[in-house]
């Protein structure tokens, strides 16, 4: 009997150092999300573009230098904004393209980004073909359908399960640098005033948007333009030594930045039923990176990694260029978009950052949360 009390005991102690041993390994972190969906332009294409008669590609080296899987047709080196956001909300694997998207990977989400692409549908023509905001929204439409089937029909199942994703869009740049402000190639400028113009792109915005609350979307980030006049391409186009902003552009951006958080309060306010919109306010994080640069490590903030001509901005990264030795040093990557390091500290600080000069009224791990 002693012998058999013994051995109970054994046993017992046996399972609690067992159970407090496997509640101290790490677990596998799991999305907070049920699935990610993302619209864009180039600062998130992930290889959209690669099968598109257009020059806005980036599906060759040095492009994807530092990703593991190399040239996907990412505009950076390395990582972009939302690869690293997929990270932070714990998906296994980065969000696939649209266009190479397969099966059930849907469940998970999709990127419809494509580089070039505006608000308008002919932003980004003088570049070729691309997928307009429009266009994405239309692609989106067509995922919901194939997801009800998933659903089996139960449009109510597939309402909650959408509601649980995490819908991102950063559209308005290239309708303002591929659009407004190339006066040689489209007319908007001299059709519309910069405040005539940003409202213009505001509606239009509005529409769309509320095209994603109608197919489902509930939680969604909207990123206002950066501080485009300041990139290596303005830079070089400018008459100094190629270190002054174009105000003009900044002016102009910073008006519709204006109009798009002013649309998430109303969203936000009851016009949207249901649905939470958070603001990134990417213009004043854009320049707190070049205002405090030897803080984040950055050396260089005028000119790319990779490219041609002044600030290496005239002529952006050719195919196997050599780019600079060391990424980490540069704020951008080529002529228009940042390095994965500005990527990586945009994200983070977007996802937990609680100053509202980075994300309004919440930041994007409080909206996982919600």
């Amino acid at each position: 009997m002693t012998n058999f009390c013994a051995f109970l005991l054994w046993v017992a102690l046996s399972l609690l150092w067992l159970t407090a041993r496997a509640c101290s390994q790490p677990q596998q972190q799991q999305p907070n999300v049920s699935c990610f969906f993302i619209f864009g332009d180039s600062l998130v294409d992930n290889g959209n573009n690669n099968g598109l008669l257009t020059l806005a590609r980036a599906n060759y080296m040095p492009y994807g230098i530092d990703f593991p899987q190399g040239a996907t047709g990412r505009f950076t080196n390395g990582r972009t904004y939302v690869d690293i956001l997929a990270q932070l909300l714990g998906f296994p694997n980065y969000i696939p393209p649209y266009a190479r998207i397969r099966g059930r990977a849907v469940l998970q989400g999709a990127n419809y980004a494509s580089g070039a692409a505006g608000i308008r549908d002919e932003t980004g023509n003088n570049l070729g073909d691309h997928t307009s905001m429009n266009q994405q929204v239309a692609k989106f439409g067509t995922t919901v359908e194939l997801l009800r089937r998933y659903f089996r029909g139960d449009n109510m199942a597939l309402g909650n399960y959408l509601s649980k994703c995490l819908f991102y869009s950063g559209m308005g740049s290239n309708d303002y640098l591929n659009n407004y402000f190339m006066t040689d190639f489209y007319s908007t400028s001299s059709a519309y005033t910069p405040k005539t113009y940003a409202a213009s792109l505001i509606q239009d915005y509005t529409k769309q948007l509320i095209g994603l609350y109608n197919l489902g979307a509930r939680k969604v980030i909207v990123t206002g333009v950066g501080q485009i006049g300041c990139i290596p391409y303005e830079l070089a186009r400018s008459n100094g030594n190629g270190s002054t902003c174009n105000e003009e552009i900044n002016n102009a951006i910073l008006i519709f930045n204006s109009g798009l958080r002013k649309l998430v309060d109303r969203f936000n306010n009851g016009e949207l039923p249901g649905a939470k919109f958070v603001y990134l306010d990417s213009f004043q994080s854009s320049k707190d990176l070049v205002l405090n640069a030897k803080t984040y490590g950055f050396d260089v903030v005028d000119k790319g990694c990779c490219g041609v001509g002044k600030n290496n901005g005239q002529i952006t990264c050719l195919p196997l260029q050599q780019p600079c030795d060391d990424r980490r040093k540069y704020l951008f990557w080529d002529a228009f978009h940042p390095t994965e390091v500005a990527n990586i500290l945009l994200a983070k600080k977007s996802y937990i950052s609680m100053s509202k000069s980075y994300a309004y009224p919440i930041n994007i791990q409080q909206l996982t949360m919600l």
